[in-house]
């Protein structure tokens, strides 16, 4: 757990249970097709880190007061996500696996690490490119088996003395997407901050969790071990396996960073795009706007690609794909407080130096703004799921580096407060397995949003020039 520059000291680890009025039967919470397909990826790692002022930064006050509440609200949170507090089964004698909590099993509940760290902690927290291995020293491990169960979360608390601390949370995909892992966190901030003088603090409408897969219809592909043979074709003969795929972290030579778009910088960039919209479409109408999304994708991935490629010159083929929420896509919508997956990702037409060339922001910008359009009025069925996963072997046989993006601008990550002020930092550690940007709102507030990253520390120092002379006004 620790880096050379970092000692941890763990001061506790135990199970965190929900109270126990509300464990007194089994219960079984079916995995949908939108959970299979995500099932044996990695999990989703997240760190929120909160600066503490005299007197709460000191050991005292920490252990005894910020850490009992963290527990209490925890236990009272997973009243109302009872699902979590059980485990991933797929019994031989079941066609689909399941989430599993039974009150009768001594190793319910989630795993709760308290730690205590001698790290720098305004280095850790800092938006400049620094060693990434340094982050995964405040997230815990996720357990999962071949043929037993597969926990669902865990967490880690880190305190860093008279400075703050962390939670480290590692979310299981096959039960998470980004927008459920937001609304635990929601519930969790909020009653933590109810708690104090309240014994049972009941909890917002809006972040009660409908977990109610029988809603859930429109989708046509229902044999489950087609589905995992056809994603993992590695692992044919043992589908019904529970064990995360391994996906290790590029850590050699890596450095991680944060960099942040304003409304200012934005807007330079639409405004870019939309200038060559007309060049290079005069007959087509151009869009009356562009996502932050669809601006923030563009501009980093271009800039990621070309720092790539000149560090690495024989690298020239790129491609993109990202995930899209289907809540909203169904046949019939979801209520916004359903929990589970419900994304499905997709890739952008380009071609393969299109990431490279003078014109890239414009071309990747009109790609991705394409291809949400046509989801949304063809529908996220158009594409098989299946056409997706030979399409990503294919690239990656070929050569491509494919991008991807974890998180949203929209799930308000800076606002979660557990009682002693907002985050001052939100990490996703996990884009460090694969070729992602980290893609969040900013805890600065007026539309601006933020990007992590973890780069070869070449490609890295040739990117940070690269993204902000592509911010400069002409």
């Amino acid at each position: 757990m620790a880096s050379n520059k970092n000692n941890i000291k763990i001061h506790e680890h135990i199970k965190v249970v929900p109270p126990s009025s509300s464990t007194q039967t089994t219960t079984t919470t079916p995995l949908t097709f939108f959970d299979i397909i995500w099932l044996r990826f990695h999990p989703a790692e997240r760190i929120y880190f909160y600066t503490l002022h005299d007197p709460h930064s000191h050991p005292s006050f920490f252990f005894q007061e910020i850490v009992p509440n963290l527990k209490s609200s925890l236990s009272l949170t997973l009243q109302h996500f009872l699902p979590l507090a059980g485990k991933i089964v797929w019994p031989s004698d079941s066609s689909k696996p399941f989430i599993q909590f039974d009150p009768s099993d001594d190793d319910i509940g989630v795993s709760l690490h308290i730690v205590e760290s001698d790290a720098d902690f305004n280095h850790v927290i800092g938006n400049s490119p620094h060693e990434a291995s340094l982050s995964r020293s405040f997230i815990p491990h996720l357990e999962s088996s071949d043929s037993f169960f597969a926990s669902i979360i865990s967490l880690q608390i880190t305190f860093f003395p008279n400075c703050g601390f962390s939670i480290g949370i590692t979310a299981h995909h096959g039960v998470f997407d980004g927008k459920s892992l937001s609304m635990f966190i929601k519930a969790w901030a909020y009653l933590c901050n109810k708690i104090i003088g309240l014994e049972t603090p009941t909890l917002l409408p809006e972040l009660e969790p409908l977990f109610n897969t029988d809603i859930i219809i429109g989708t046509n592909e229902n044999n489950l071990i087609k589905i995992l043979s056809k994603i993992f074709p590695s692992e044919k003969g043992n589908e019904r396996s529970l064990k995360i795929f391994p996906y290790e972290p590029k850590l050699e030579d890596s450095l991680r960073a944060t960099f942040k778009l304003t409304r200012a910088d934005l807007d330079k960039i639409k405004q870019d795009v939309l200038s060559k919209w007309e060049i290079f479409n005069p007959n087509e109408s151009k869009p009356q706007t562009l996502s932050s999304f669809t601006l923030t994708c563009a501009h980093s991935l271009v800039c990621i690609a070309k720092s790539i490629h000149e560090v690495e010159q024989e690298k020239e083929k790129f491609a993109f794909a990202f995930a899209i929420d289907c809540r909203a896509r169904l046949e019939t919508p979801l209520p916004n407080n359903y929990f589970g997956n419900c994304v499905l990702a997709s890739f952008i037409n380009t071609q393969p130096i299109d990431f490279i060339n003078e014109d890239g922001v414009f071309v990747v910008a009109k790609c991705i703004y394409e291809k949400i359009k046509m989801i949304n009025k063809k529908g996220i069925f158009e594409e098989s799921i299946f056409d997706l996963f030979d399409k990503y072997r294919t690239l990656n046989n070929e050569g491509y580096e494919t991008f991807g993006v974890a998180g949203s601008n929209k799930l308000g990550a800076y606002k979660n407060n557990f009682g002693y002020g907002r985050p001052e930092k939100v990490e996703l550690v996990s884009i460090d397995k694969d070729l992602s940007i980290g893609f969040g709102d900013s805890g600065d507030g007026d539309g601006e949003v933020e990007i992590g990253l973890v780069l070869n520390k070449h490609v890295m120092n040739t990117f940070s020039t690269l993204f902000l002379e592509g911010l400069c006004v002409n």
